[in-house]
């Protein structure tokens, strides 16, 4: 994996990254890349167990413990969520994303779970001419109610019964089942799992999938002494072009329990920590010989439910389909062919599972431009290639 190393020290030489943790599984063999530091001009480097804010990549773990209750009988994916979240009854459907709240039909069927998985609920992000959340009346709408449906910082200031009841007060853009609209989907999904769990979302994710698969570096918090060696988060200033840092979600924003566990970006993980849980979907459900989650809904978690027309009109896809919290590739693209599974996470992370190669790549920056400035996919082909 010299190459991929090499490529990653380029970069961060030019001064793209100050530091970058990549793991490259192939099945038994393990390799972790550490190169730079945590921080621009600072000197402590970069290591195995550096904790990273891991923002989206808390979705797929959100679906393995949803696909565990409806496992339990806890919930039905196909149930309304009504059952569990009475506040969105009676929510209706605007006529149009960009059209005044008031002008509403009703749903043409009930919002079920498996819509919430699949961000095909009718709610989320917008995406138009490349802009994201246009000043809308129902993105401003829900500004207004703090109830930060986007951004993965800063938190919503709301416990999860006052977050559903505001949200409950919201038309829903689309139709359930119409269009894919990221993000919204699992933040109402986490405040359901409570529910059906009986106990705290960061609880759950603790006995259900933390404590089992020995992610002991993963939480929604971390003790002040791990919190301080989270990496500076950073942006290119197009103005400079240069790294900037970015205000907010410093260390010690992570040394307390937030009062909205997010279940659409708020974990914090280390590259071991993820490699359990993608180890533990690349075996079908298994850890240590226990299964915790069968065959059938790992493949439904990994398997496309977007239609062509879902995947084209996304603005975020890139022309891969989605399962339950993730990407699925549904056709060869730069870097493998279809099967490939994942997701990043905003603040400047990506995994993926190629079962067909029995690989498993995380990579771990805290620069956002990892997303879009080429580096994703260089060194995305790289763990591919031979030493």
């Amino acid at each position: 994996m010299s190459a991929l190393r090499d490529a990653i020290a380029a970069r961060v030489d030019r001064g793209e990254f100050p530091g970058v943790v990549a793991l490259v599984a192939r099945d038994d063999e393990v390799v972790v890349h550490t190169v730079g530091v945590t921080r621009v001009g600072g000197d402590v480097p970069m290591r195995r167990d550096t904790p990273f804010r891991i923002a989206s990549m808390t979705k797929p773990v959100l679906a393995a413990v949803t696909l565990m209750l409806a496992e339990d009988d806890r919930l039905d994916l196909e149930e309304p969520v009504v059952k569990l979240l009475p506040e969105l009854a009676g929510q209706r459907v605007l006529r149009r994303p960009d059209g005044p709240l008031d002008d509403t039909v009703e749903l043409n069927r009930p919002v079920t779970v498996a819509d919430l998985l699949t961000f095909t609920f009718g709610f989320g992000m917008i995406v138009e001419d490349g802009q994201i959340d246009p000043p809308y009346p129902i993105v401003q709408a829900g500004r207004d109610l703090d109830l930060v449906l986007s951004e993965p910082y800063p938190p919503t200031p709301h416990d999860p019964d006052e977050w559903i009841r505001r949200f409950g007060t919201l038309p829903l853009m689309n139709q359930p089942g119409e269009v894919w609209r990221y993000n919204a989907g699992t933040l109402v999904l986490g405040v359901l799992l409570a529910r059906a769990a009986g106990q705290p979302l960061d609880e759950l994710l603790h006995e259900r999938i933390f404590a089992p698969l020995g992610m002991t570096h993963t939480g929604f918090w971390l003790p002040a002494d791990r919190a301080a060696e989270l990496p500076t988060c950073y942006m290119t200033d197009p103005a400079t072009g240069v790294l900037a840092e970015q205000d907010g979600s410093t260390a010690a924003t992570w040394t307390e329990r937030p009062v909205f566990p997010s279940g659409s970006g708020g974990l914090v993980s280390t590259a071991d920590d993820y490699l359990a849980f993608a180890r533990f979907l690349l075996d079908g459900g298994v850890v240590g010989g226990t299964r915790l989650l069968s065959k059938q809904s790992v493949a439904a978690m990994t398997t496309n439910h977007l239609a062509p027309e879902q995947i084209e009109g996304t603005g975020f896809l890139d022309g891969q389909g989605w399962g339950y919290g993730m990407s699925v590739t549904v056709k060869a693209d730069e870097v493998s062919g279809p099967g490939r599974y994942g997701w990043s996470g905003g603040y400047g992370t990506d995994w993926f599972n190629d079962p067909g190669a029995g690989l498993t790549v995380i990579l771990l920056s805290q620069v956002t431009d990892l997303l879009w400035n080429g580096a994703l996919q260089e060194f995305s082909r790289l763990a591919y290639a031979p030493d």
